[in-house]
């Protein structure tokens, strides 16, 4: 449960519309839920600003649905975010997010209106599956994200995915590595008015030092694994980027293109 589900329950407890055990039932899984193999962190919302994100790998597409039933059924309002899942978790979470009730509009509260059925989207590239139920933005301007070559876009969707998912307005700009510069030139004015930049480069991670020394804005450098035997499946571009002259780079893990997403949102909130 979020802040404003929160809210809402204590409204509507206010004004007679829920019964006392229901509002304290709720309130009673606000910890978290022990599903045995698993235990959803329903709080994590109300400490953090955004949900739990479900990382598939290492889990059964029954497991990841019974997690996505538990948090379906305990916030109305989240969005729902799956990572390194592919078309069978996709099915699974589909299955559960088309039977579970659907979310009343704000205006439609206290209404007969007809409930709508979140929205649920898989990103191929990226393994990543969002149910969206709120398209709200919190951020307060854009984040970019970047990538040098066209190998680095499924890491690079995954933290696009990532920012959306958590509140943002998030774009993107594929292919405009250091291998040919003038076609990141063509994009400078972008650059200058983004707020955060996330910047995906594989091969020898050159491209974060190129776009910090061109803006103001904190950028987040994503290694990934992309290249040849001597990119040690992207250790030599984490080095490179550790090891970068300009001031406003920060690291993120190798192909961690969700952990950007989420430093990037926290960012653009503040």
């Amino acid at each position: 449960m979020n802040e404003t589900d929160i809210r809402a329950m204590l409204d509507s407890f206010k004004r007679g519309a829920v019964p006392l055990e229901h509002a304290l039932e709720k309130l009673r899984g606000l910890p978290f839920e022990n599903l045995g193999f698993a235990k959803i962190d329903h709080h994590r919302s109300l400490r953090t600003g955004f949900p739990e994100v479900i990382y598939a790998r290492g889990k059964t597409p029954r497991q990841v649905a019974q997690i996505v039933r538990g948090m379906l059924r305990a916030s109305p309002s989240t969005n729902i975010l799956v990572t390194r899942a592919d078309r069978r978790f996709f099915a699974a979470v589909r299955r559960v997010a088309r039977a579970a009730p659907g979310q009343q509009s704000s205006k439609a509260r206290g209404t007969r209106t007809p409930r709508r059925k979140p929205a649920v989207e898989f990103h191929q590239n990226s393994g990543a599956i969002l149910i969206e139920r709120s398209g709200a933005i919190h951020g307060k301007g854009l984040i970019l994200v970047v990538t040098a070559g066209t190998s680095d876009i499924p890491v690079a969707e995954e933290a696009l995915v990532t920012a959306r998912a958590l509140g943002n307005r998030a774009e993107a700009v594929y292919d405009v590595g250091v291998a040919g510069l003038h076609r990141l030139l063509e994009y400078r004015h972008k650059l200058s008015g983004a707020r955060v930049i996330i910047c995906v480069a594989g091969m020898e991670g050159a491209l974060p030092s190129v776009v910090a020394g061109l803006v103001s804005a904190p950028v987040i450098a994503v290694p990934t694994s992309t290249g040849y035997g001597s990119s040690f499946g992207g250790l030599t571009a984490l080095l490179g980027m550790l090891n970068s002259c300009a001031s406003n780079v920060s690291v993120v893990n190798i192909d961690n293109g969700f952990g950007a997403g989420c430093v990037a949102s926290a960012i653009n909130r503040a």
